[in-house]
């Protein structure tokens, strides 16, 4: 790689780490927007989490039809580029963002889903182009480690949403009627989204090309790898979904904390705060830096998040919290930089965190929950570049079928909150138990390649 190639790379990624901040700070805007409009139409659990269910239905509907496409036609990202394919994504996410002024303006809780379903359609198309562009944006071995940093921002996006979408809606717009306290927020970040557009379309972005013909057919669900990871996409965007749509109702429970909604939000946000602090960890851990680097660099972020939360929240907070960044740690060393075996780790992990939470009340049962968000981390850009290893010029057609496993994100909190409804809220953390089960099967033997006949 040229010098050039390098400067123009680290361009783009630059570039793109702002875009996965945004659609990291929508998806997580959602958890507040789960028991706000639960509140203003009066609904159960289960009709609240058609909020996910519209939201992450939309994945699969929209990867569908980019899959039948690629199989009829050929690779669409391959034919209008990455660049063209983030362009058009960006404005299908504004236009969602736009309809939230008419759907409150309106008081039609169908017509939130329907803006939600619009905006998560433009997700879609960036998922698929910014994912696997990210992974070719240099060398192949470091691919998880550069998917990982650019997760990191989305994280750092999904980290604040619940504290500012919460003070927004909660406290700012709070004299609002009905569901009046979105209207604003939505149609700045529709305005952000458009101006996000403009931005790139005269952001200069390498442009690659595939050697290969892509031909039409069914290629990419011949790889073993692919056809399990999408199975693992699912679990993991169903099990990360799951928790944190239910966390403000868990929360609210008088036996966990007791606590409002806005005090709740609090503790969301930690929650999707340790995918930041673990995704910058797995950006170096899986790196080609050097061992003593990794062993110097990767606790001083620990020791920085500790000390942030510590200022932002509270000193006993940060104490707490400080045993699961030390864990996490362990956690990485005995993954040895390999992204398999630290990602059956931290499933591990958070199988051992979920049976500690549903069968424990208080401070223990809160923490642990909390503390999952830390080891889910590295679940999305490990199973993603395992996933799509050696498909060659099936590589975007592979992304699109992963994509659509997103689905994974409307089912299982539906099931959460059909089990909620049932037996409590409490209980129905056994629904992300299925997840971790499978993720851990997919770092072990899973993601092993080899062609199906």
């Amino acid at each position: 790689m040229t010098n050039k190639q390098s400067s123009s790379y680290r361009t783009a990624f630059a570039n793109l780490t702002f875009l996965f901040f945004m659609w990291g700070f929508m998806t997580a805007l959602n958890d507040i927007l789960i028991p706000y409009l639960r509140g203003a139409f009066d609904l159960t659990h289960t009709k609240a989490m058609l909020i996910q269910f519209a939201f992450f239905t939309s994945y699969f509907i929209g990867s569908l039809v980019y899959f039948i496409i690629s199989v009829s036609k050929g690779d669409p990202i391959n034919k209008i580029g990455y660049k063209k394919g983030i362009i058009i994504g960006l404005l299908i996410s504004g236009v969602g963002a736009l309809l939230f002024y008419p759907a409150a303006e309106f008081q039609m809780y169908g017509f939130f889903l329907s803006a939600l379903f619009v905006m998560g359609l433009g997700f879609t198309l960036l998922q698929i182009a910014a994912n696997p562009y990210v992974a070719i944006l240099g060398p192949s071995k470091s691919a998880s480690s550069r998917l990982n940093l650019a997760q990191g921002f989305n994280s750092l996006g999904t980290t604040i949403a619940p504290v500012l979408g919460g003070f927004l809606i909660f406290t700012f717009f709070k004299e609002s009627a009905g569901s009046d306290a979105v209207k604003i927020p939505y149609l700045v970040f529709a305005g952000i989204f458009i101006l996000m557009a403009i931005a790139i379309t005269f952001t200069p972005l390498p442009r690659f090309t595939n050697p290969d013909e892509v031909s039409p057919g069914f290629g990419a669900l011949k790889h073993r790898n692919l056809v399990f990871g999408m199975i693992a996409i699912f679990m993991y965007v169903g099990g990360e979904v799951s928790i944190g749509s239910m966390l403000i109702s868990y929360l609210n429970l008088p036996e966990i904390g007791g606590f409002t909604d806005a005090e709740a939000s609090i503790y969301v946000s930690i929650y999707w705060g340790g995918q930041m602090i673990g995704r910058f960890l797995g950006a170096v851990s899986l790196s080609n830096s050097k061992k003593w680097v990794k062993l110097l660099v990767m606790p001083l972020i620990s020791v920085v998040a500790f000390i942030v939360l510590g200022i932002t929240t509270s000193f006993d907070a940060a104490l707490i919290y400080l045993v699961f960044l030390i864990i996490n740690l362990v956690g990485f060393l005995v993954g040895n930089s390999l992204p398999n075996r630290t990602l059956y780790v931290f499933a591990g992990i958070n199988l051992v965190f979920l049976i500690i939470a549903l069968s424990t009340t208080g401070s223990i049962a809160l923490w642990t929950i909390i503390a999952i968000g830390l080891f889910n981390s590295i679940m999305w850009s490990n199973i993603f570049t395992l996933a799509i290893s050696g498909l060659g010029k099936y590589t975007s057609q592979g992304s699109s079928l992963l994509v659509m496993m997103i689905l994974g994100g409307a089912i299982l909190p539906l099931l959460m909150g059909v089990v909620a409804d049932s037996y409590g809220v409490h209980i129905s953390f056994i629904v992300p138990v299925i997840s971790y089960l499978y993720i851990g099967f997919y770092g072990i033997s899973g993601y092993k390649q080899n062609k199906i006949s």
